[in-house]
């Protein structure tokens, strides 16, 4: 990777913008940047991390300020890095998030982060993203190096490569695996843990399924054989005794014996149950034997009394089969004599008919009695003729009333026509003063309705006037707050200051006294190198270095709020001067008055416009009546014209009606009254005819029934039909009567045949006597049911037994298997821990451990020749004390004498060509492991203040050893041996008014 050109504006101390072109400086293969502290040297490096990033190595955790305090609100922040890897040459443009004036309403407004990332493609640069995930994305396929990584082999910055040689295992563990990406192995040894405790879960929920299933095995089979249980609780038990001293395939081989012992058992107890069963079947059969003789005993002497009492009531059998049979020859006459009597009801009805007939005739007709079936219905068929011709007359008659409201609704037309006609008139004649009145009010509205833009306008202004002084008045409180706390940060920043200025003198002063209290008698002095130490100076005033980094965190934090209310109130006072203008010198109350008026008159022009618009549509209505009220006249001339008509149609017809309904009428009140008398004389007529037809069938049928009752009795054996209806019985009494004389014969027959077959039997006459057989058969039952019981107790034993002893042998054998398998994963995952080993080294750290031995071996080629062949690293892989990781710890060889040492005990010079050496070999194998990328560009940022002549002069030639190969180095430092020894130069000066530039030699 070779860096280009760079371009910073409105990023830390540069406002305006800076270039560097980094290919001006290629041929001299190193550069410096140099300048007064705080000017700004490492801001370029931090330029160069943010446009490749989006982030800044310095400030770590904190707040990222990368907006220069010196930018004005409306002036841009941003980053461009151009730079080519063997993919290509690229530029990248960032922008971090800061603050700039809104567009609209005044204010300020947030400006999101942006990024662009382009590609130069036959000349021009083409886009590739232009979003900041995206552009983060691409540049990790481009640059294949971290931002850690980054910092590591190309930007080293102040101090930043000492860390790594100073660390102590554990930080330098952190680091390692940051740059290597090496938490895989970490993963991995979790998950192959994971799987050892789920094995182990998994194995010991095996066992204990076994020895469950063992145990209750165990159980079943001490619930059988009790005395063993006891001779084994006296130690007496016999071959293949169940002991907890015995092993799981031992206590299992136990249990199957135990199963052919219950099983042989279960046989025994199954033949008992069957011999009972024979038993008990034979105690059943003899008793059944003996009650069937008791039971025909009971069976005979009910049948004796059953024939005793139907031989007495053989005489009341007899007498009821004479009246059955009596019944049945009167039954042949029945039929006759019921027609007979019919008959005669049915002449005596059709009389009574004819006469009640013959009375209504008479009532409605007047006519005499003495008619003929044949007359009446004549004159009933000439009369129904006549009232036909009276309908159409009887319908006029209905509907009077609807003719008379038919004139009355053809007068009222005439009526309501003729005053339409009236009012149209009367409007017409009205319409055009109507006109010119609106026109004439529409007039004087316009002048008002004229004036709505304006009005709008003046309100606009007025309501953002009144916005622009309150906002004024708040910020001009604001800022009186914001100026004291201006005046605080600064006092707290000048105190800082002056704390840590006394303490680093303090240090320094005290640097004596604290290197005398590390002395140790017969060990070498840090500094000379001599064992005695007669003068040693006292440390009177100890200050350590953490003190003196604590004072500068807390200037460093100083002078950050010092710096954020400074731009609080350069903020707040720029929109104090916004809002002024905007306001125009008016105060609240004023704008308040300014806004009411102008209000109020935006409310007349709107008003005035409303009424114009509803003035136009009542004009169009007017006009569009106008015309449309001609037509009116017309339809309601030719609608009065149509309702006089139909008036005098109305009249006409009404008198016709009534002259043909009032000779139709008669004497009658009405036509409908007269064609209802006629009616019922018609309805009387008929009747009469129908009474008298029926009369004489009624005296046929009564002739030919005593005919057919006279010859009936000749046939039978009664003299009369009295005496026929005498011996008559109902039919429900004849079946009863049959269904006795049935069933006392079927019962005898039946009794005597059951009698004679069971005295065949010659039974005793003695009751027989059966509680000795059904004890027995009571006794043998029970045997039985007990011994059904214990043989399906001893076959369940059997199987449960057999079952779990089953179970618990196939969970065995599947434990075994497991068990091997958890100890090859549980040695496996001891080895990966590094609790296997006697380093206490995981997996992790063994791959760290390896990387960082060739990062030593590369660096000691450099610090060989560095050093003159004094110094050589060492790594170590020692166990470390304290649950440190083992394998990561560095030493340094002393070649002078002999010995190693840790890298704290080097001078400071010494740490630096160390660090150094130790910085480029660690770039070198991150490189490496990065896919061989190439490093054409480094920066090294200060630590050659510390150096003297000699050692600076090694520092170097070593740096120019790097530029070898085509790289260009560029070193950050204020050293003015360094400015003499590097001719290419860029200078980052601080203007009088602030900002700072950056001068190119």
């Amino acid at each position: 990777m070779r860096l280009h050109r760079l371009e910073v504006e409105g990023f830390g101390p540069f406002r305006e913008r800076q270039r560097v072109d980094f290919d001006a400086f290629a041929a001299d293969g190193i550069f410096l940047i140099a300048g007064r502290t705080g000017a700004g040297k490492s801001s370029i490096l931090d330029a160069v991390c943010f446009g490749l990033y989006g982030g800044v190595p310095r400030y770590g955790t904190a707040e990222k300020r990368l907006r220069s305090d010196h930018s004005e609100p409306g002036e841009p922040s941003q980053v461009v890095v151009e730079f080519s890897t063997t993919a290509g040459r690229f530029r990248v443009t960032r922008s971090p998030e800061y603050l700039r004036p809104a567009k609209r309403g005044g204010g300020l407004t947030t400006e999101k982060a942006a990024a662009e990332l382009e590609q130069l493609r036959d000349g021009e640069w083409q886009g590739i993203a232009s979003r900041a995930v995206d552009v983060a994305n691409e540049l990790d396929a481009i640059l294949q190096l971290t931002q850690e990584q980054f910092l590591q082999v190309i930007l080293l910055a102040q101090n930043r490569f000492a860390d790594f040689l100073l660390a102590d295992s554990k930080d330098r563990q952190r680091l390692l695996r940051r740059l290597f990406g090496t938490v895989r192995f970490e993963d991995f040894q979790n998950r192959l843990d994971e799987r050892r405790r789920a094995s182990e879960q998994a194995l010991s929920g095996r066992n204990a399924t076994v020895l469950a299933r063992v145990e209750e095995g165990e159980r079943l089979v001490a619930a059988e054989f009790p005395e063993e249980s006891e001779a084994d609780a006296t130690g007496t038990a016999s071959t293949g005794e169940l002991g907890p001293a015995q092993t799981t395939a031992q206590r299992i081989d136990a249990l199957q014996h135990a199963v052919a012992r219950l099983r042989y058992r279960a046989e025994r107890r199954a033949a008992e149950r069957d011999d009972a069963e024979l038993r008990q079947q034979a105690a059943d059969a003899a008793l059944t034997v003996l009650r069937e003789d008791r039971q025909a005993q009971i069976e005979r002497d009910r049948a004796r009394v059953a024939l005793r009492v139907l031989d007495e009531e053989s005489g009341e059998i007899s007498q009821l089969r004479e009246l059955l049979d009596r019944a049945r020859a009167a039954e042949a006459v029945r039929a006759p004599i019921d027609a007979a009597r019919t008959a005669e009801q049915r002449r005596a009805q059709a009389h009574a008919q004819v006469d009640d007939a013959r009375a209504r005739w008479i009532a409605s007709a007047g006519q005499c009695a003495d008619v003929t079936a044949v007359g009446l219905r004549t004159w009933a068929r000439e009369r129904s003729t006549e009232r036909g011709g009276w309908q159409h007359v009887a319908g006029l008659e209905e509907r009077s009333t609807e003719r008379e409201t038919t004139q009355h609704e053809a007068a009222a037309r005439v009526t309501a026509a003729t005053e339409s006609l009236q009012a149209i008139d009367a409007e017409r004649a009205a319409l055009p003063a109507q006109l010119a009145d609106l026109v004439a009010e529409r007039e004087q509205l316009r002048v008002d309705a004229d004036r709505r833009e304006e009005c709008e306008r003046l309100r606009d202004t007025a309501q953002a006037r009144r916005t622009a002084a309150v906002q004024a008045d708040a910020h001009r409180a604001a800022l009186r707050t914001s100026e004291i706390a201006v005046a605080d940060a600064s006092a707290a920043l000048a105190s800082a200051q002056t704390a840590l200025a006394t303490l680093r003198q303090r240090r320094l002063d005290g640097f004596a006294g604290e290197l005398a209290t590390a002395l140790v008698d017969g060990e070498p002095c840090a500094v000379c190198g001599s064992t005695e130490h007669p003068r040693p100076a006292a440390h009177a005033d100890p200050v350590t270095a953490d003190d003196v980094a604590d004072a500068e965190e807390v200037r460093d934090t100083a002078a950050a709020v010092e710096r954020d209310a400074t731009a609080t109130a350069a903020a707040i006072r720029a929109e104090l001067a916004v809002a002024e203008a905007r306001a125009e010198g008016r105060t609240p109350a004023a704008a308040d008055a300014d806004l009411l008026a102008a209000e109020d008159a935006l409310a007349r022009a709107v008003d005035a416009q409303e009424k114009i618009v509803a003035l136009d549509l009542r004009a169009d209505e007017l006009r569009a009546r106008v015309e449309a009220i001609a037509t009116e006249h017309t339809a309601a001339s030719a609608a009065l014209a149509t309702a006089r008509e139909a008036f005098a149609t109305a009249e006409k017809a009404a008198a016709e009606a009534c002259a043909l309904i009032a000779e139709t009428r008669g004497d009658f009140d009405s036509v409908a009254e007269r064609m209802a008398h006629v009616s019922v004389q018609i309805d009387a007529a008929l009747a009469l005819a129908d009474a008298i037809d029926e009369h004489r069938a009624r005296d046929e049928n009564h002739t030919e029934a005593q005919t057919v009752l006279r010859d009936a009795l000749a046939d039978s054996a009664f003299a009369d039909a009295t005496q026929a209806e005498a011996a008559l019985l109902p039919r429900e009494t004849q079946a009863a009567h049959e269904r006795r004389i049935t069933a006392h014969s079927v019962q005898r027959e039946k009794e005597r045949e059951i009698l004679l077959q069971l005295e065949l039997r010659i039974l005793p006459e003695e009751p027989i006597d059966l509680t000795a057989e059904e004890t027995a058969a009571a006794d043998a039952r029970t045997v039985w049911m007990q011994a059904v019981t214990a043989a399906q107790q001893a076959a369940l034993r059997v199987e449960q037994l057999h079952e779990t002893t089953e179970s618990a042998a196939r969970e065995y054998a599947l434990s075994a298997t497991q068990t091997a398998q958890h100890e090859v994963l549980s040695a496996l995952a001891a080895t990966i821990k590094g609790t296997g080993n006697q380093r206490k080294m995981d997996l992790e750290t063994f791959v760290l451990a390896a990387e960082l031995e060739e990062i030593v071996t590369a660096a000691n080629v450099r610090l060989h020749d560095m050093s003159a062949g004094r110094y050589q690293l060492q790594h170590s892989d020692e166990r470390a004390s304290r649950n440190a990781a083992s394998g990561l710890r560095i030493a340094v060889y002393d070649a002078f004498t002999g010995q190693s040492r840790p890298p704290q005990s080097l001078s400071g010079g010494e740490t630096f060509l160390s660090s150094l050496a130790l910085a480029l070999g660690l770039a070198e194998v991150v490189t490496a492991r990065a896919g061989g990328i190439q490093l054409d560009t480094l920066f090294i940022d200060e630590g050659f203040g510390s150096l003297d002549a000699d050692t600076l002069e090694v520092a170097m030639r070593t740096l120019d050893e790097l530029r070898q190969g085509g790289r260009t180095v560029g070193v950050i430092s204020h050293v003015e041996a360094m400015q003499e020894a590097i001719p290419a130069q860029i200078t980052v000066r601080a203007t009088s008014q602030g900002p700072s530039v950056i001068d190119a030699a």
